[in-house]
């Protein structure tokens, strides 16, 4: 069995069933995270929410994604039949091969690269087009103008999320995820994590990431009463339970990219307390309850005073974080705090 591993068929077959967990990971987890969603939200508002399909409601989100698989698909008229039905498979399947460079555990990763993080920033940057591509096949005046809106107010919280992960890099001078986690494994726990010397940008860091992903309060691209829904407005069945799943399957994502570069991945948060997975999967978790609780406890912003917040206050914040975090690691002050690379972690 060792002899049959080591050829070329046997490693395929090892890398196929990698990624057969991986991705069987992210669906299951994307069935719970729709679940709490709804019942953090109802519970929010006093309500029950999802309370009848399953135990306590657990297969409520199954029982929905089987009503959109068994619908029919309607595509209009006058859409581009192919880009119409390519763009909610790009939103999907991009959100879901970045998690290739996610590790869960030391060593526990698809494809433990040096740039990993150039890899996130490039696949991100790639799924704008799938909600480009979504309003223009639509040959709709309001699903276009939904994209063009979205494309906008994604590609200007990317650009405040790049600065931010400059100051992580910085500090440790690795693109690796792992070398990023390594570097936050100290004495004291969670003290050493990157969240307290970087503490100004986990803020910043986080509510970003809520405009990157179209969450409340930034979900104009969905919610905005004018673009009847946005980019999806044409879209039912399959094609639009994709584009809903691409959207939780990369908001998970950020969750577990704020695990990583600021709360210290799978390290346990006390000393003495044996390392894991399950510190990694716990805190994702936890930083989705936040994105719920935003989600229900917060008014939506108008499109102005989004776009204002990320090009004149984000970005400049952001930016004066690099250099301060630069000056700190240059001079080594602050006991090596941000410089992980010079002091060893």
């Amino acid at each position: 069995m060792a002899d049959f591993l080591s050829t070329n068929l046997g490693l395929a077959l090892i890398i196929a069933a990698q990624c057969l967990l991986v991705i069987g990971f992210v669906m299951v987890s994307l069935l719970f995270l729709v679940y709490g969603d709804r019942k953090i939200w109802a519970a929010v508002q006093m309500r029950r929410g999802p309370n009848v399909v399953g135990v306590y409601g657990l297969l409520q989100t199954v029982a929905d994604a089987l009503k959109y698989v068994v619908k029919e698909i309607v595509i209009p008229a006058g859409a581009d039949r192919t880009v119409f039905m390519l763009a909610p498979m790009i939103s999907f399947v991009l959100a879901m091969i970045a998690w290739a460079v996610i590790p869960f555990n030391d060593r526990w990763v698809l494809a433990d690269i040096n740039v990993a993080i150039l890899y996130v920033f490039a696949i991100s940057s790639l799924e704008v087009y799938g909600v480009i591509m979504g309003g223009w096949a639509s040959n709709s005046k309001y699903p276009f103008l939904g994209s063009l809106r979205s494309a906008a107010q994604m590609i200007s919280y990317e650009v405040s999320i790049g600065f931010i992960i400059i100051g992580v890099i910085i500090s440790t001078g690795s693109l690796n995820f792992g070398d990023i986690v390594r570097a936050q494994d100290g004495a004291y726990g969670l003290f050493s994590w990157y969240w307290l010397p970087h503490l100004p940008m986990v803020f910043l860091f986080f509510i970003s990431a809520l405009a990157e992903t179209n969450r409340p309060p930034f979900d104009l691209p969905e919610a905005e009463s004018e673009l009847v829904a946005g980019y999806q407005v044409e879209y039912s069945s399959t094609p639009f339970l994709l584009f809903m799943a691409g959207e939780y399957i990369a908001i998970f994502l950020m969750c577990a990219l704020t695990t990583l570069l600021f709360f210290g991945g799978w390290l346990s948060p006390i000393p003495g307390l044996p390392d894991g997975a399950l510190w990694m999967v716990g805190k994702m978790a936890f930083f989705f309850f936040l994105f719920a609780m935003v989600k229900a406890i917060t008014p939506r912003y108008r499109y102005d005073q989004l776009m204002r917040l990320g090009w004149k206050v984000f970005l400049p914040m952001s930016l004066a974080w690099v250099v301060i975090v630069a000056f700190f690691a240059q001079f080594q002050l602050f006991g090596g705090a941000y410089a992980r690379w010079a002091v060893g972690g």
